[in-house]
Formats: C-alpha cells, structure tokens, sequence
C-alpha cells in the first residue's frame, strides 16, 4: 500500500470522495486562475471552474451514496448545482458586457487598467 495520502481512493470504486476531490481540484484551479490572471476573460474562465467545482461537490452531496433517506429523491444537489448553473450565465452575460465596453474604450482587456471602475 502506497504512503499517499489519497493514493487509496485509486483502488476503491468511483463514490463521493471521487467527486469532492475533482470539485476541489477544479475550485482550486479557478482561484488560482482568478488570483494570477490579468486578462478580464481569464479571470471569468476562473469564475466559472469555482462555480462548476462547487456544482459538482453540490451534485455529490446530493448523491444516493450520501444520503440514508430513502423516501426522498435526492434531488437537492441538482437544484441547487441548476441555481448555480443560471446564476453563472446571468454573471457571465453581465460580465461580458462590460469586458466588451472597457475594450472598446481601452482597446485592452488587462484589468490592471481598470482603476477607473473603482467606486
């Protein structure tokens, strides 16, 4: 047996650690991209792995593996991954309005020199 720490979900069947790791490493991938990037549309790309990396932890919390209630139908991740879903096109449609006016007064995307949108 390997030393690593999650070396053991290897050998196991796929269940819900599976799923909560993917969604971990998706959210983390996605701060980082927000944190390093300066391109307004890298920084939305990096909104968008947060919000599907939490849609998919949403989807495995809602999972029959998790749940011991067998009388509902488990459709509580779905919902709320599905808010998530309509919340991010609303966010990305906004967001890509306004990329599009800074370029056109900027010829830039670099959001380094957005300082005028400050409040």
């Amino acid at each position: 047996m390997s030393s690593l720490p999650l070396a053991h979900l290897l050998n196991e069947p796929v269940g819900v650690a599976h799923f909560m790791l993917v969604g971990a490493v998706m959210f983390v991938c996605g701060a980082l991209c927000m944190a390093t990037k300066r391109n307004a549309l890298g920084v939305l790309m990096g909104i968008e792995l947060v919000l599907n990396g939490a849609n998919i932890n949403f989807i495995a919390f809602g999972s029959k593996y998790l749940r011991n209630d067998a009388n509902t139908l488990g459709l509580d991740g779905q919902l709320m991954s599905l808010f998530v879903i309509v919340l991010a096109a609303a966010e990305a449609a906004v967001a890509l309005a306004i990329v599009l006016n800074f370029y056109n007064n900027h010829d830039s995307v670099d959001v380094d020199r957005a300082e005028q949108l400050q409040g």
